[in-house]
């Protein structure tokens, strides 16, 4: 019995070991047309950053070397969905279209396309493939989405992650298909190349992703406990490979279980914070525009000062930890997670800038920079977001950098002037920005 061909949509699931929309491609049978659909356009959709285009590029360049060793390829479209993917079934005469479900508010788009498709009569499935839980799946009591990580995860727990990863396919039947070219898509920095830093650092694509992993899991695993030193060795440099779906959060919960150690249950914990942040943005798509807790609606930020913000972005603030963070962002791509934190709280608090204002820039810097865990964490930073820190909670770099980096490693490798006579004064005074910093929340208070 011969199929007409089935369309897998890759979005951020560029990989083709656990990924369900593939595998329902191979066991319907017939000709596969896997295509990448390149859209900043439809509604819901946030463009991409400069640093996150990088990884796109190199990740897909690496797909389509794995496609082609298994006998199919991967066609490259761009513009909005509801016009390219209907096209694209007009073109090949295609029976089915399959995809692993997104969360945000481009959820909206996928809803309408699977309506006006099945209407059409073709076979349209979704899947989970890209978080352990899907988001409407863990509610509190009253059907609420979680407002506080520890009962979310408690609940996930309870719940548990009832698959196991599915195999990657060893052939496919593909069909080839007229294609954008990747180099006309103009995602790569040419003028000036600024992603020097970022090919030392990281390998994107399928075979690096599982590559990181395990070598996470066999060795630095067993140091996650000095997770909150910079200068360490000892976290697991997942997070863009997850953001990019180049590995699925089963496959990682599941080689972690595989290799049980004292440390896992804290790094699994982390891998639940990415899931409680996509639950966020599943009940809130604004996340990246509006608080959270709309009292900070009426925050006094201050307009902010070019001097000092270009001073915050490009690691030139005197303060030695901020500094040192900025600039391995710039270089890498990524920065140590306490040290996000450091970073974010010296702009929202000590210089009184609107998180948003940070968030973009991460948004545009950062290569693991999604939807939901860039926004979420910088609104809980700010205070303004679910299960957030305490707006009084500010944290001062000075004594962060006396607590994680004590031996100043990290600052050392990243600032090797800060002992000079050349280094800069600090752009503001900690103690008394961060007075002004509750005197700032005073006012929300008093308005709500």
């Amino acid at each position: 019995m011969s199929f007409a061909p089935s369309i897998v949509w890759l979005r951020d699931d560029l990989r083709v070991a656990d990924n369900p929309a593939l595998t329902a491609a191979v066991e319907r049978g017939g000709p596969v047309v896997i295509v990448y659909l390149l859209d900043d356009v439809s509604d819901g959709i946030r463009p991409l950053g400069a640093a996150t285009r990088w990884w796109l590029h190199h990740s897909i360049t690496s797909l389509v070397a794995t496609l082609d060793s298994l006998g199919a390829t991967l066609t490259l479209r761009r513009g909005a969905a509801e016009i390219e993917i209907p096209r694209l079934v007009q073109e090949v005469g295609a029976g089915a279209v399959f995809w692993n479900r997104r969360y945000g508010a481009a959820r909206e788009v996928d809803a309408r396309l699977k309506s006006s498709l099945r209407d059409a009569g073709l076979d349209v499935r979704s899947f989970q493939a890209n978080l352990l839980f899907e988001p409407w799946t863990i509610t509190t009591g009253d059907g609420n989405p979680y407002r506080v990580f520890t009962p979310f995860w408690r609940a996930c727990l309870e719940r548990g992650v009832d698959r196991d990863p599915l195999a990657a396919p060893t052939m496919l039947e593909g069909l080839a298909v007229d294609s954008d070219k990747l180099d006309d898509w103009d995602l790569l920095p040419t003028h000036p190349d600024w992603a020097g830093g970022l090919r030392e650092t990281w390998t994107p694509g399928e075979n690096g992703a599982h590559e990181r992993l395990d070598d996470f899991v066999d060795g630095i695993l067993g140091d996650y406990d000095r997770r909150d030193e910079p200068g360490a060795v000892a976290t697991s440099g997942l997070s863009p490979h997850l953001r990019f779906g180049e590995l699925s959060p089963v496959q990682v919960w599941t080689s972690v279980r595989r290799h049980p150690q004292p440390n896992a249950a804290k790094f699994l914990s982390e891998l639940g914070w990415r899931e409680f942040n996509w639950s966020i943005l599943y009940s809130f798509p604004r996340l990246h525009l509006d608080n959270y807790r709309s009292a900070f609606d009426a925050f006094p930020w201050n307009e902010p000062d070019p001097v000092e913000l270009a001073a915050w972005r490009e690691g030139r603030t005197g303060i030695p930890l901020v500094d040192a963070g900025m600039r391995e962002l710039w270089h890498s791509g990524s920065m140590h997670n306490r040290v996000r934190m450091v970073v974010a709280s010296f702009l929202i608090k000590n210089l009184l800038i609107d998180w948003r204002v940070g968030e973009q820039w991460f948004w545009d810097t950062l290569v693991d920079a999604d939807e939901a865990s860039n926004p979420a964490n910088w609104q809980w930073v700010a205070g303004s977001g679910a299960d957030a820190a305490p707006y009084f909670r500010v944290f001062n770099p000075v004594l962060q950098a006396d607590k994680f980096d004590r031996d100043r490693r990290y600052i050392r490798r990243w600032v090797p002037e800060f002992e000079s006579g050349d280094y800069p004064a600090p752009i503001v005074d900690l103690a008394q920005s961060r007075k002004d910093a509750l005197a700032a929340y005073e006012h929300v208070k008093a308005v709500h």
